[in-house]
């Protein structure tokens, strides 16, 4: 592959091998995006030691948000049956927590670095995306990310994140970007509510956040809400009122259809009276439950699909948003040289010339007129004084030249840094600054790495994408009605 590093090379090899058992197309996968690598490489999109492939997680990644002491850790124990989050009625953790599965037979607890340096897992230089929010942040990454393992059979195969109190954190700004950080990444993401909590209204904040924010998303459908605590409703008789209080509030964020579910944890509560209406409270929760463990098991497919999707978007973000976008970036370099050399020329033709004016040249009056003449045969005499002369103003105007394209390089980099584009500032940058580089025309037609080869390139990245997810929809639908023979 061109361009990359030997660990990223060895890292996709990893992984390639890693998946050859496990699913025919997402070894494919791993090959469309070493083809998108390439074309990043020569457009200077990438570094050497990055890869379009690490900026996603390849395992099924279910994540748990929501606000404090809505039970999350409790779910998550109880799924896992281990005993792995800390539990109570107060924020206990107040850390991002990766969970994978380990096969040792025990349970550890690692630091946040071991997160931002392993490009397996989600989190994969955090550090860097934190200090870009908030200055400073990036060094205390282990405050903000742990990984643990776990040796539950449920955990084979998964990587759970369980986030902290929505509104339990002070370092709000650098949460939030941790939080869409995630929600970007997972194939599924759980959002847990307290139902002893009722008066929902109270977390317009929090609810516009975790609702309203994500229902003009395209992946909404990975959005499963949570109602949870539920029992304690069921001992005071209202279950009814407190789930119509929380949908009105979810309502009133734009969520008015939609996977809502409520539930509890058996194992964390006494047995309580039964009424008709906590015997039905109760069949619906158990119901729920089940839902929710049978969406969890489905994220194996989803996996793969969002895998695809991820490529096809890298793929077509390329040509349709990041090119336009860099083109018109070096073009505006290229302006910004032209009229800098324009003024600097300038200036240095009207010294002159008011120069010449002063001494009287244009009115045969000019007061050096013989020292020119004289100055003029004895360069004539010797052949190299002309051009030991024409070199040195050539190199003048060179300098002057180099001057106005670093000038211009660097205004075009802070409006760059001021631009909010997405998340590809530091590709974007890159890209530039290897358009500019010395020798590089302010004339050129286009991009560096940028022509009808690419394009191609691309489409036939797409079409071997939309030939991998057609083949996914094969196993699990027919529309003709017809079964392989």
């Amino acid at each position: 592959m061109f361009g990359a590093s030997r660990e990223i090379k060895h890292h996709l090899q990893k992984l390639e091998t890693h998946l050859q058992n496990e699913s025919p197309l997402l070894v494919d996968a791993v090959k469309g995006f070493r083809h998108l690598d390439a074309i990043g490489y020569r457009l200077g999109l990438l570094g050497s030691d990055q890869s379009y492939a690490t900026k996603i997680p390849w395992w099924p990644l279910v994540s748990i948000l929501g606000t404090y002491s809505a039970g999350k850790s409790t779910f998550l124990n109880s799924y896992l049956n281990c005993p792995l989050q800390d539990t109570g009625n107060q924020a206990v953790d107040d850390k991002f927590t990766v969970i994978s599965y380990s096969n040792n037979g025990e349970s550890r607890t690692l630091p946040g670095i071991a997160l931002d340096a392993d490009p397996r897992f989600p989190f994969f230089q955090m550090a860097a995306e934190l200090e870009k929010v908030a200055p400073g942040e990036g060094a205390h990454v282990n405050g903000y990310l742990q990984l643990k393992t776990c040796p539950a059979e449920q955990a084979r195969g998964y990587i759970f994140i369980d986030s902290p109190g929505f509104d339990a954190d002070a370092q709000r700004t650098s949460t939030l970007k941790i939080t869409d950080y995630i929600i970007d990444l997972s194939d599924l993401v759980l959002v847990f509510f307290d139902a002893r909590h009722p008066e929902a209204g109270t977390m317009s904040d929090t609810l516009e956040h975790l609702v309203a924010g994500t229902l003009s998303r395209k992946d909404s459908n990975k959005f499963i809400y949570i109602l949870n605590q539920m029992d304690t409703t069921a001992k005071e008789d209202n279950p009814e009122e407190v789930v119509a209080a929380w949908q009105k509030a979810l309502a009133q964020e734009g969520l008015t259809a939609g996977k809502f579910f409520t539930i509890y944890n058996p194992d964390s509560v006494e047995d309580i009276n039964k009424t008709n209406a906590q015997t039905r409270l109760q069949n619906k929760c158990k119901q729920d439950m089940d839902e929710i463990v049978d969406r969890i098991q489905q994220v194996h497919v989803d996996r793969i699909y969002r895998i695809l999707g991820n490529l096809d978007k890298m793929t077509r973000e390329i040509e349709q948003h990041t090119v336009p976008k860099l083109r018109e970036l070096v073009r505006s370099w290229g302006r910004g040289v032209l009229w800098r050399d324009g003024i600097a020329f300038g200036l240095i033709g009207a010294a002159l010339l008011a120069g010449l004016l002063a001494g009287g040249f244009f009115q045969g009056e000019w007061g050096y007129s013989s020292w020119f003449a004289s100055s003029l045969e004895r360069l004539a005499e010797n052949i190299w004084y002309p051009i030991i002369g024409g070199a040195v103003i050539f190199l003048m105007l060179f300098l002057i030249h180099h001057g106005m394209r670093v000038l211009s390089l660097r205004s075009v980099l802070r409006s760059l840094e001021n631009d909010i584009y997405e998340e590809g500032t530091a590709s974007l940058r890159r890209a530039v600054i290897k358009n500019t580089r010395f020798l590089r025309s302010i004339f050129r037609p286009d991009v560096v790495g940028w022509h009808r080869f690419t394009r191609n390139y691309l489409n036939r990245i797409l079409d071997k994408t939309n030939e991998s997810i057609q083949t996914l929809n094969d196993q699990y639908t027919r529309p003709s009605g017809q079964t392989e023979s």
